[in-house]
């Protein structure tokens, strides 16, 4: 960790670097921290986070808690304590001055040429072939600002100030990894902005029986119905030109419009109850109250037992191991690859992973091992290809009859993609006037001098500016991969079920 003291030093090791600090030249500030290295004494330290600082600013029994390291060091072991649903997103750098939105392209592949060559044509420049083009798609990422803050008064402290110091700031770390966390959760089941929907998304259901043949449908959540991809692979609102193919109950219909409801009765999580507007009539059979209504190009939801909808799960539907392997048989044919280490990663909540602890199947596997970490810890496990990875972040939903909702998902890698602003500890420093910052992978932490008229309450803070967004797949057809399905959103698949008491 570079320190701001005009010489450099490292927390991981005690020995000094004659590495330039912050307050050095400008080419030493604007080199990103993470590529910052020193080998001194025989030992190789790297710099991951960026720490400028003026502690003559802070009272003198804070400066040896910001000196020594200990108040960065209880943000960054916060921040990185657990592993969540944050750890499946690919991060890429928001560039600076090009505005609050970047739209990236996503190249598809060509199909593969199996139809040899007419030799009686290959008289001419171009020996017979035609050239081929590949498909593209694009997905747009916007950035927002997050953040919070804590203030710590000197007098009522008194002479816990350095506990309370580092109290803050450990709480604040844990705010600011939750925050993350959430953000991360909501784009993947729930969508991200200017995006097709999440992995929950274009599954849902008829919530007022039609009383007689109609157009217009009331479901329990839109999302997944607003936007398609255009043939341009750009992200388009649905509309009378721009229809998108969706089944309600037994038929199939061309959906032609969106509309949510000013009041909103969704049951699903951060769902949006609305109307379906159909180009052709449904009839009432399609649209009684139940019936599923599921768009073509959506995610794969699964349930235990074949349960058409969220509404439809019974007593029994635990989370099974033949739920884990149909999704895994989808990403398998959809060629989606493995995060490092060659496992997809499953997050579910622990009533959710109980469940699957009563199936038989998993009882079958496991039989004959039950002083295993598996059993004993219930911890983050691998089995059949999966890493089951425990979190109290899960999207809850509650009893529409049978019981609390629970879903897990199990992504590839490339599911998520997050976007940080570039060199963010970069651009704060200038605008500290005596406080002191640490960047911890993009998110900084922000400690105040005392500036009000008492100088008494020093303020300690959070900053993250960036966003997520969720790539889609439509190029990789079946022209391409043979067992590929059709849905925008490839890389994940969604398992509801209920869970298990203890």
């Amino acid at each position: 960790m570079l320190r701001g003291t005009g010489k450099g030093s490292c927390v991981s090791c005690p020995l000094p670097s004659n590495h330039p600090g912050p307050y050095m030249t400008p080419a030493v500030m604007a080199t990103p921290a993470a590529a910052h290295a020193v080998l001194h004494g025989g030992f190789f330290c790297s710099f991951k986070e960026m720490n400028f600082m003026a502690i003559a600013n802070f009272p003198a029994a804070l400066q040896p808690v910001i000196q020594q390291g200990f108040l960065s060091r209880a943000f960054q072991d916060a921040l990185q304590s657990r592993l969540g649903f944050r750890s499946i997103a690919d991060q890429m750098e928001f560039p600076a001055r090009i505005g609050q939105t970047i739209t990236d392209t996503r190249a598809g592949l060509l199909p593969p040429a199996t139809t040899p060559l007419n030799p009686t044509a290959n008289t001419s420049f171009d020996n017979g072939m035609t050239p081929a083009e590949w498909s593209v798609e694009q997905y747009t990422l916007t950035i927002n600002q997050y953040g919070n803050t804590m203030d710590l008064n000197q007098v009522t402290e008194g002479v816990g100030i350095a506990n309370q110091f580092l109290a803050n700031a450990s709480r604040l770390g844990i705010n600011a990894r939750q925050t993350l966390d959430r953000l991360a959760r909501n784009a993947l089941f729930g969508g991200a902005q200017n995006g097709v929907g999440g992995y929950l998304g274009g599954n849902t259901r008829v919530t007022a029986t039609l009383g007689s043949a109609g157009t217009d449908v009331a479901v329990d959540d839109i999302r997944g119905f607003q936007n398609i991809l255009s043939a341009e692979g750009q992200v388009v609102s649905v509309g009378a030109s721009a229809g998108m193919t969706v089944t309600i109950g037994a038929g199939s219909y061309t959906l032609v419009g969106v509309t949510a409801d000013a009041t909103n009765t969704s049951t699903a999580p951060e769902g949006i109850s609305g109307t379906l507007t159909l180009g052709a009539s449904v009839s009432v059979s399609n649209g009684t109250a139940g019936n599923a209504v599921v768009a073509a190009t959506a995610p794969l939801v699964l349930r235990p037992n074949a349960r058409a909808t969220t509404a439809a799960l019974a007593t029994g539907d635990l989370l099974t191991v033949q739920s884990i392997l149909g999704a895994l048989a989808v990403l398998r044919d959809n060629n989606v690859p493995t995060p490092e280490g060659g496992v997809y990663h499953c997050y579910l909540d622990n009533a959710q992973l109980l469940g699957l602890f009563r199936d038989d199947d998993f009882k079958l596997l496991y039989r004959g091992q039950y002083g295993s970490d598996t059993y004993q810890t219930g911890q983050i496990f691998d089995l059949l290809g999966v890493r089951f990875i425990p979190t109290t972040e899960a999207p809850q939903q509650a009893s529409l009859g049978a019981g609390a909702i629970h879903r897990a998902i199990i992504c590839g890698q490339g599911a998520l993609i997050e976007g940080d602003y570039a060199n963010i500890g970069t651009h704060y420093a200038p605008l500290l006037d005596g406080g002191e910052l640490t960047d911890v992978e993009g998110v900084c932490m922000i400690t105040r001098p005392a500036l009000d008229r008492l100088a008494q309450i020093i303020a300690q803070s959070w900053s993250w500016i960036g966003g997520f967004a969720l790539p889609t797949d439509l190029t990789a057809n079946t022209t391409v991969i043979p067992t590929a399905t059709n849905s925008y959103l490839k890389r994940g698949v969604v398992i509801e079920s209920l869970g298990a008491g203890a």
